[in-house]
């Protein structure tokens, strides 16, 4: 096997257990790869200030992080994110997109993610809780204002309400009304939209290329569906334990679980020994 010059790794279900907690040896695999200059990225759904935290507990800060599955890769420079890479949805099909919102599903909370911004028209239930859950608070905008800024890029949407609700737009966006616009659900209430181009396998090249390497020398680590692409294209692909059969049986390797510190053993496995 080629040598791992780079590693990038799911959040959700990978590097946290299930009571979402970080892997106990992570930090100490992290400190280990910094020495050896072998960069460890964090690639999740969530904006760049919802991974933060976790990049900040493990010692990441100054290395790229791949935001919103992808559509975003940033890099912190003293205060601020500079953009590494950026996949933005088309401007013209998000503004189409808020009109059949604001027309046939007004219920839905409507959640814009542009750069490092959370940008709601008003805070509602749905606002409250997902900000209970991120740490973070939305500004409030009115997006056609947004949106006329020319230099402004949209990154990610979040769509949440009723289950029933978010599943019947979910139906009606997969009959292709819209040509550049990728949706899936994140859970039963959660509908997330980004660029169809935007993948983790995408931004996997990305960084590889920006670290000038090729693709065998990389390591992904992740547990779900939208992680098989990386799995797939990285050197070595490594699925967690808790990963779904389907998951599994597309990666070269099976790590313990993330409630038995998976991540950090396969670290220790396949590149530190």
């Amino acid at each position: 096997m080629t040598e791992v010059k780079l590693i990038i790794s799911d959040i959700d279900g990978t590097i946290l257990d299930s009571q979402h907690q970080l892997d106990s040896g992570l930090k100490g695999a992290v400190a280990e790869l910094k020495e050896r200059g072998i960069p460890f990225i964090l690639a999740s759904a969530r904006s760049p200030y919802g991974m933060a935290p976790l990049a900040q507990a493990l010692g990441l800060e100054g290395v790229p992080m791949a935001c919103y599955n992808g559509a975003l890769i940033v890099q912190k420079y003293k205060d601020s994110y500079q953009f590494v890479y950026e996949n933005p949805l088309d401007k013209g099909e998000v503004s189409s997109l808020l009109q059949l919102l604001k027309d046939d599903f007004p219920q839905i909370s409507v959640n814009c993610y542009a750069g490092t911004d959370w940008l709601v028209e008003k805070k509602d239930k749905w606002v409250s809780l997902e900000a209970g859950i991120t740490g973070e608070m939305p500004v409030v905008t009115d997006f056609t204002d947004f949106l006329s800024r020319q230099t402004v890029s949209v990154h990610k949407l979040l769509l949440i309400a009723e289950a029933e609700e978010i599943q019947n737009l979910y139906q009606l966006l997969n009959k292709q009304l819209f040509k550049y616009i990728h949706c899936y659900l994140s859970k039963d209430n959660y509908l997330e939209v980004t660029a169809k181009t935007v993948s983790k396998d995408r931004a996997l090249r990305e960084l590889a290329a920006y670290y000038h390497l090729n693709l065998e020398q990389t390591m992904a680590i992740g547990d779900n569906f939208n992680d098989m692409p990386m799995l797939e294209s990285a050197g070595l692909g490594v699925a967690m334990g808790n990963a779904p059969q389907t998951v599994r049986e597309r990666a070269d390797a099976i790590a313990e679980s993330n409630d038995q510190n998976g991540v950090s053993s396969a670290i220790a496995d396949y590149v530190l020994r």
